[in-house]
């Protein structure tokens, strides 16, 4: 995700990208900078939301009218042609009347005397192979805000950023393992961050921080949070718990393809796989136990580089601090020798959920309460 500064001094601005929600905001924040510098009443917004190649040129004939349009009153005019949907791969962008309208646009952009007008256009994805993308990087200024996602290397330091952005601006603070919580519920979701901030800070009234406390009373879970569940069951040791959760899985599962018994299967590895590393780390003095969520992040900031592989699969250090945070004390739960057993009978639950015929469902629990319990035999349904 790209951010420029909102005084920008070129005439044009292009704000774009597939976070529909930063893209909105940011394009907010620069037209009414805009329109406070400039002055006037002449500024015009244009909606360039077209469902079809009509619309579209209809919303370029719009703008060019309100670019030869001067302002009444000698001072400068915002033109914002606003949530444009033809500039990527769309199937109005691929008329061919829409694409020739943009072609001479470039051109007129070009020899367009900017003296006392700017433009600004907000759009979606954008082919930046195109002329008048190029054109609008030649003349102005592009920023581009793309999704943040769980497979990026930083999304939760990102969103973290971006929460934190959201809570000063209501002159509020937040406590760090309340932001945590925070994101870890949410996940790399701009939009619900902003709905949720805005919860925390009317929730706590006149308070002035916002503590963990209260992230956990209101703070909606999302899907990816919710899947946390399962393992943190699992590290709890709660065996009732353990199993309501799955439960709930299983029937989620049915109203979501997404979602599938091996995923589920995939995220509890994970989770012991992390058990281990903490008790690794434990064991080599990197960490010590802490309930300080502060002093136990800096403390993985200090653990020596090229102790852990580079593939963040099978490196703690790529998670979360938070979440490995939440999975000390859990770690203590469980003996190294019971987490290394625990490994081999989920790859066995894994070759099962493959290879037999039993029910899916019934393997996982068999596979958790063996693990939970301790039980050095599966359960009468075993097969291979």
């Amino acid at each position: 995700m790209a951010r420029a500064s909102a005084t920008s001094t070129a005439p044009v601005v292009d704000i774009c990208g597939d976070d529909d929600f930063a893209v909105k905001e940011r394009a907010r924040q620069v037209y009414d900078q805009w329109c406070q510098e400039l002055g006037g009443m002449d500024h015009e917004i244009i909606d360039a939301q077209a469902a079809h190649s009509g619309e579209a040129l209809k919303a370029l004939s719009r703008l060019r009218e309100a670019l030869q349009t001067l302002p009444f009153f000698g001072t400068g005019k915002v033109v914002w042609l606003r949530n444009c949907n033809f500039l990527g791969d769309e199937r109005a962008a691929s008329a061919q009347a829409v694409t020739e309208s943009l072609s001479g646009l470039s051109q007129e952009l070009k020899d367009f005397s900017w003296s006392n007008v700017r433009l600004l256009i907000s759009a979606g994805k954008v082919d930046k192979r195109k002329t008048f993308y190029k054109t609008l990087e030649k003349i102005g200024t592009v920023e581009g805000f793309n999704a943040l996602s769980v497979d990026d290397e930083d999304w939760a330091g990102a969103a973290e950023s971006w929460a934190l952005r959201a809570v000063r601006a209501r002159k509020k603070e937040i406590a760090d393992d309340a932001l945590a919580e925070l994101v870890n519920n949410i996940g790399p979701n701009h939009r619900q961050i902003e709905s949720e901030v805005e919860k925390l800070s009317l929730y706590i009234g006149q308070r002035a921080e916002i503590a963990v406390e209260d992230v956990k009373a209101i703070v909606t879970r999302n899907k990816q949070a919710r899947a946390f569940a399962l393992g943190d069951a699992l590290g709890d040791r709660d065996l009732p718990r353990l199993l309501r959760t799955l439960d709930q899985e299983l029937w989620e599962m049915k109203s979501d393809s997404q979602k599938s018994e091996i995923g589920l299967l995939y995220g509890l590895i994970t989770k012991v796989r992390a058990l281990l590393f903490l008790k690794e780390m434990l064991r080599e003095g990197w960490v010590k136990p802490e309930p300080n969520y502060a002093r136990f992040k800096a403390q993985l900031e200090r653990i020596p580089p090229g102790q852990f592989p580079e593939d963040k699969r099978f490196n703690p250090l790529s998670m979360h601090p938070y979440m490995l945070h939440k999975a000390l004390p859990q770690a203590r739960r469980y003996t190294s020798e019971e987490l290394v057993r625990a490994m081999g009978l989920l790859l066995e639950c894994n070759q099962r959920l493959i290879f037999s015929n039993l029910d899916e469902s019934l393997v996982l629990q068999q596979t958790l309460v063996q693990i939970v319990r301790g039980d050095s035999e599966p359960g009468p349904n075993h097969r291979n």
